[in-house]
């Protein structure tokens, strides 16, 4: 614990200093002292320094004068309270394994990321892949300075964006408009609905794929579901900590639900809290193996002409503009704040419902069999 020392100024006030000392092995490893012109701030202070170095490596990192950008990466990752998604961490993670890390922050320059993207691509990444690499640890160097005074220039990142941009090193993210034929689909609900009948208890991949259709619902978002989220009546669910660029956790939406999705959900058996108790990773995992097994995706097939279970979802935003719904309407369902992402889909020629008559439905919508 911390220790406050009260000493009279020469000016007749009182301060308050607010000592932090910690010791590992009998050895000095911190010291750190504040003064206050109140006890009270001064406590406060402790409190919260006390906190912040409980993190493991806090102490080290508040104790080094050198701090180099892994050191910048694993304080960004231990202190961020909005949930790090599992693509970010992994990259961030990555990052870690390369000579850049090592390196004292404040020596990094736009020529030291410049060349770091370089490697990256040199290891037959793509351009959006090691564009999205830069992404990432932007959000180190976005808040070093202003956060901790880690001496990372954001500067420096801006420029070499703009040179790996210019370089073709780095590019951004193409949309994909991958979509599943309907004999595709044919194959994948065959598949998974003699899967079903065979292995009971096993995931309902044919319900869950033709709900990812019809209600325009990405795989996290399908497996967070509750019964209590349902508004039968108003035919609509309330998605949790859906997706979104600046907000995630904390942003629960209400989503139209189409009468097809809706009728899938009336046949799920209410054995759990959660309509689809299942986990995203076991949804998606199930989906890419039966695309392999049933040859609509093959190992040495580009990665825009593979089939993924989140392209279930543009093809069920897609279907909605061809049924001649405007965007307000799809962007009720989709749960799209900006409209602008919705303008892709607007080329769409108007030419009805896709699963008009589809045999599969009836099958998804029928109460399950004990």
């Amino acid at each position: 614990m911390g220790t406050i020392v009260a000493r009279r100024r020469k000016d007749g006030t009182m301060g308050y200093t607010a000592q932090i000392l910690k010791k590992r092995g009998g050895k000095v490893i911190l010291r750190e002292a504040q003064t206050f012109d109140r006890k009270v701030a001064a406590d406060s202070w402790i409190k919260k320094r006390e906190t912040e170095l409980s993190v493991p490596g806090a102490i080290e990192r508040a104790g080094s004068k050198r701090v180099t950008l892994a050191q910048a990466i694993d304080r960004y990752v231990d202190e961020s309270i909005k949930e790090i998604g599992k693509t970010k961490a992994q990259v961030l993670r990555s990052i870690k394994g390369y000579d850049i890390a090592d390196m004292d922050c404040e020596k990094i320059g736009s020529d030291d990321i410049v060349a770091f993207a370089q490697e990256l691509a040199s290891g037959d990444r793509t351009a959006s892949t090691v564009g999205n690499y830069l992404s990432h640890l932007g959000a180190v160097f976005a808040i070093a300075i202003p956060a901790w005074k880690y001496p990372l220039n954001p500067q420096a990142m801006r420029d070499a964006l703009a040179v790996t941009g210019r370089l073709g090193v780095t590019s951004k993210s193409r949309q994909r408009d991958r979509r599943p034929t309907l004999d595709e689909m044919d194959l994948i609900m065959a598949h998974f609905g003699a899967r079903t009948l065979r292995r009971r208890g096993t995931v309902p991949m044919d319900r869950v794929v033709a709900f990812a259709i019809f209600s325009t619902r990405r795989q996290e978002e399908i497996t967070r579901i509750e019964w209590r989220d349902l508004d039968e009546t108003g035919s609509r669910i309330l998605v949790r900590d859906m997706k979104h660029p600046g907000q995630k956790v904390g942003n629960h939406t209400w989503c139209d639900l189409p009468a097809p999705a809706l009728a899938i959900v009336r046949a799920m058996p209410h054995d759990d809290d959660r309509i689809f108790p299942y986990t995203a990773d076991a949804i998606g995992a199930a989906f890419t193996r039966a695309c392999l097994f049933l040859g609509i995706n093959t190992e040495d097939m580009p990665d825009e002409k593979r089939l993924r279970f989140h392209d279930l979802r543009h093809d069920g935003i897609s279907r909605l503009f061809e049924m001649g719904l405007n965007i307000p309407h799809v962007a009720a369902v989709s749960g799209h704040r900006d409209w602008k992402s919705l303008k892709r889909y607007t080329h769409l020629r108007q030419t009805g419902d896709k699963y008009a008559g589809w045999k599969w439905l009836p099958i998804v919508s029928a109460p399950a069999v004990a």
